[in-house]
């Protein structure tokens, strides 16, 4: 438990982590974790893949949003880095400049891919910061559960639209990206087998 007289983590103390750990700054303290398994990293990236097409490009969907992977969100007391951040075009006309080395707008989504270790934080604190920061919605997905559940933004805190998954829910369409059918089964990593 964090000392509540103990001073604020600052962007100084997160650069000096080494570059094989991920580091936030949440509610003023600093967190550090591995980077993510594979199966995480997999499950991001084909997310990433299904929305780009239709919703970034605008090829099989309406278009009007900008993507990125694990982008650095600056937020008072905060830094932090989800696993997908989505912004509508009329809030980011045009994807950062590469040199950009984090951001300081809220998305309008985000995606959380959850982990044992760090899954209370996504669920917990990361999710109080993003309702603070007016971000409308946000996923979790939990890819050992298979599980992808949204919540959309509803005064301070967030309602939950939904939970799809396991083996019976595979094709479905989500907000905000309900214009488009998701197939879940293209996210989740393949099963251990069984001994």
């Amino acid at each position: 438990m964090r000392d509540p007289n103990a001073p604020d983590a600052t962007y100084e103390d997160l650069k000096k982590v080494p570059d094989n750990l991920i580091a936030q700054i949440v509610e003023g303290t600093l967190i550090t974790m591995p980077r993510p398994a594979t199966g995480h990293a997999r499950v991001a990236t084909q997310l990433s893949g299904e929305l780009h097409g239709p919703f970034d490009r605008g090829r099989g969907g309406p278009g009007g949003w900008t993507f990125l992977i694990e982008p650095e969100i600056h937020f008072p007391r905060n830094i932090l880095v989800p696993d997908i951040a989505g912004w509508r075009l009329e809030r980011m006309p045009r994807p950062p400049p590469p040199e950009t080395a984090f951001l300081t707008l809220a998305p309008d989504w985000v995606c959380e891919v959850l982990s044992p270790r760090t899954a209370s934080i996504d669920r917990i604190q990361k999710r109080r910061v993003h309702a603070r920061e007016k971000v409308a919605f946000m996923w979790h997905i939990e890819p050992l559960d298979r599980v992808l559940t949204a919540y959309a933004l509803e005064g301070a805190d967030y309602r939950e639209l939904g939970a799809w998954g396991g083996d019976e829910d595979t094709v479905v369409r989500v907000a905000p990206f309900d214009a488009i059918e998701l197939d879940l089964t293209t996210l989740w990593a393949p099963r251990p087998a069984e001994p």
